[in-house]
């Protein structure tokens, strides 16, 4: 029994306690309500397994959340009942020595039930089972003995509820804290897992589980989706990304950018379709790699997502690799392709910088347009022959002629270095 109880039988329990309870938690149990419930209570002592086997088969009858653990290992079901009774019904009869066993037993059924899954209001449910079936048993008792004697367990029946709603609040803590725990270490593992998958660290025996884990195919198509930038603090995730049918997008955050994994079920201009849909805050740059086979080819996915970042302007923008590639090619190799924009745009920079920066400028308007004077020139406000001028100058300057195909290549890839690497 609670203290509320105690303090009533100091004759039988030592002294009250120092402080007293306030009023409203006071018991209305005297010495001879005590005694009678005593003298029921020993007697359930004596007839706790038959007891126990009545509460499991109850709730297997009555409570659908136990009756998978009771399937599984009902003598584990068993014994656990049979403690926690030997302790609760104990602590009717002697609460100094059985309250605190009985409350480490009652944290560790709400643990034990959190950990496998069995809902907390079945857990709930089966506690206040078992106090109505002990509050029976103890009135039926007392009837047997002395039908008098059942009026005076009404001073008790506070008490024993009390008691029951104190476990019940007990085994809700202890589960709800379990709760955490297990979600924290689940979330712990899916993070660890999705991280292994994009660094290439996971190993081919585990792609099955991470596949269960996650909640991904595992010979699924996925390509994987960079994000870095923009002002303030990066939101987690830094996107909101339309759902995939049947499958979770997830979010990892790197060192330098955050990743979503794409799981891709759509047609072959799916990729496209979500380029175009993103919403970028401004400032900050969005990558998406091609497609890939599997989850074991998601490292592969993250590079070429990394990839597509890094052609991404640094003024912000979405990338998407498959339509960039030459962009792609040259981040790909910095080196190679600062080589080769001093090697073709090298004598431009003996010009005075306003002189140079128009010259890159029509170059650049004139490649968009296809290779159209009339067209760059009117992206430029100017007439078609000063956009001739200007190219056939770059040409003197640099040796190149924009009509042989390798020259021109050459030129673009030279511009998309100079623009994406600086210099």
């Amino acid at each position: 029994m609670p203290q509320v109880v105690r303090s009533r039988s100091g004759a039988l329990h030592g002294p009250p306690p120092a402080t007293p309870l306030p009023p409203r938690f006071r018991s209305l149990a005297g010495r001879e309500a005590v005694e009678v419930l005593h003298r029921a209570a020993r007697v359930l002592v004596a007839s706790l397994p038959a007891l126990t086997d009545r509460l499991v088969e109850a709730l297997y009858a009555q409570e659908p959340g136990y009756r998978a653990a009771i399937d599984s290992d009902r003598a584990g079901v068993r014994r656990e009942v049979h403690h926690s009774l030997r302790h609760n019904v104990g602590s009717l009869i002697q609460p100094r020595e059985f309250r605190e066993p009985a409350h480490r037993t009652s944290r560790w059924i709400g643990e034990v039930r959190a950990e496998q899954g069995v809902p907390l209001d079945a857990v709930l449910h089966a506690f206040r089972m078992g106090g109505a079936m002990v509050w029976q048993d103890l009135v039926d008792e007392t009837a047997r003995r002395d039908p008098d004697d059942v009026r005076l367990l009404v001073h008790v029946a506070a008490d024993v509820w009390n008691f029951v709603d104190e476990h019940c609040g007990i085994v809700a803590d202890a589960y709800r804290q379990a709760e955490r725990r297990l979600s924290w270490r689940r979330e712990n593992r899916q993070r660890l897992m999705v991280a292994a998958l994009l660094d290439g660290t996971a190993r081919i025996a585990d792609l099955a589980e991470a596949a269960a884990m996650l909640g991904l195919p595992e010979q699924g198509r996925y390509a994987v989706l960079a994000v870095a930038g923009g002002p303030g603090p990066a939101p987690h995730p830094p996107l909101e990304l339309p759902a995939t049918p049947g499958a979770p997008v997830l979010w990892h955050p790197g060192q330098d950018a955050a990743f979503a994994i794409l799981p891709l079920a759509g047609p072959p201009g799916e990729l496209s379709a979500l380029a175009a849909a993103l919403d970028v805050p401004a400032g900050a740059r969005a990558g998406i790699g091609s497609a890939v086979e599997g989850l074991a080819a998601l490292d592969d996915a993250r590079r070429l997502a990394e990839t597509a970042l890094r052609a991404c302007p640094a003024s912000g923008g979405t990338v998407l690799l498959d339509e960039h590639l030459p962009d792609a090619l040259v981040v790909s190799s910095p080196a190679l392709a600062g080589a080769l924009a001093d090697r073709v745009l090298g004598p431009l920079d003996r010009l005075d910088p306003a002189d140079r920066d128009v010259i890159v400028e029509t170059l650049t308007a004139w490649l968009d347009a296809d290779g159209s004077a009339q067209r760059a020139g009117a992206k430029l406000y100017c007439h078609r022959n000063t956009v001739l001028n200007r190219l056939r100058r770059f040409e003197q300057l640099t040796g190149r002629c924009l009509t042989r195909p390798r020259d021109a290549v050459e030129v673009s890839l030279a511009l998309a270095a100079r623009r994406l690497l600086g210099g």
